[in-house]
């Protein structure tokens, strides 16, 4: 997740034994750059780098006008006026040649791909630099487009993951598979291995998803809690409040559907109407100012507190410490047989 991921975070899970990341989509070149460098200086392990392939946004100044004029009154109420106009406030991986010759320069061990994945050339430049290559999948459709561009491994994300679908396009129907079925269904239909990812929070959880074939799990929300994220003290009190029993999926927030705390940014779609929020990234321009505005004045309930369907079982510990717990719990599952995780209070 772009807003709580940490070079420091990463390097903890790194060192601890599994396989760390940074998303860099929210950043360019440069910022990236300084990233990979900082995590380079704090591990000698492999790590991830994820990075946004979405479609290049189609600016229509009316719709985003309008967008702005319903959320006018907010703003309003925190004594602040909405952005005079809307911007593309992050460049598609697609559409950033600085951020594909950055990465072929620092060549990090492990690239992953959310929203699609990027051109041909892209992929075999990266390729022959010796990069194994992610991209998540949430259908079987985005499966195959995934194993016939040429990348390494499948990400499954379930309908449980916390932050951004991974959908390749938003305006198409999405089927919603929870992470179970679509594990299953990408093994059966697809030649690549899958990892998978949605609402994994524990061992048990883990070993479970090892059960149905997947080669690994991805765990994000199990990480916000840990003090080397990038969370503040709203956002994780609100994982540990009535939010994190309710989190829902919302394009309100940024343009595109994502699982979040449920918040009064996410309870606006009570009121939303036929309003279609303007074109991820360009929307989340709007969504960041309102929460700004709302910070302020010491209101934090605008923020894009993304997190999956197991927010309730986060743990606050350092990474180092939930990776260990985290492998104590799959050995004892191994051991006992049993996806039966221990019961454990925060």
């Amino acid at each position: 997740m772009a807003g709580v991921s940490t070079p420091e975070l990463a390097a903890a899970v790194s060192n601890a034994g599994a396989l760390g990341s940074i998303a860099v989509g929210a950043t360019n070149a440069d910022g990236a750059r300084l990233m990979i460098a900082e995590l380079k200086s704090r591990t000698d392990r492999p790590f991830n780098v994820n990075l946004f392939v979405h479609h290049t946004p189609t600016p229509d100044p009316a719709r985003e006008a309008a967008w702005l004029d319903w959320l006018a009154p907010l703003f309003a109420t925190f004594e602040a006026e909405p952005p005079k106009a809307l911007r593309t406030i992050y460049k598609s991986f697609a559409d950033d040649p600085d951020m594909l010759a950055m990465l072929l320069e620092t060549a990090p061990p492990v690239i992953s791909f959310h929203f699609g994945v990027p051109s041909a050339d892209a992929i075999a430049a990266l390729r022959e630099r010796g990069i194994v290559l992610l991209a998540s999948a949430t259908s079987l459709t985005e499966a195959r487009a995934i194993e016939a561009a040429g990348i390494d491994v499948i990400v499954a994300q379930g309908i449980e993951a916390g932050g951004h679908r991974g959908i390749f396009d938003p305006a198409e129907p999405d089927d919603a598979l929870g992470i179970m079925a679509l594990t299953r269904l990408l093994l059966r239909e697809t030649r690549l291995p899958v990892i998978a990812s949605g609402g994994i929070m524990d061992g048990a959880g883990i070993a479970a998803v090892l059960d149905l074939g997947a080669v690994a799990a991805q765990l994000g929300t199990a990480f916000i809690a840990c003090p080397e994220s990038a969370a503040d003290e709203a956002y994780r009190m609100a994982l540990f409040g009535p939010g994190g029993y309710h989190t829902t999926l919302t394009a309100l927030i940024s343009g595109r559907p994502a699982r979040a705390l449920a918040n009064r940014f996410t309870a606006l779609a009570r009121t939303v109407g036929g309003r279609i929020a303007p074109d991820y990234p360009i929307a989340y321009d709007a969504g960041k100012a309102l929460h700004a505005a709302a910070k302020a004045q010491n209101e934090y309930g605008f923020g894009a507190q993304w997190a999956g369907q197991g927010a309730p079982l986060a743990r606050p510990m350092p990474a180092a410490r939930l990776v260990e717990t985290l492998w104590s719990e799959l050995q004892e599952c191994r051991r006992t047989g049993s996806t039966s995780a221990p019961s454990a209070g925060r």
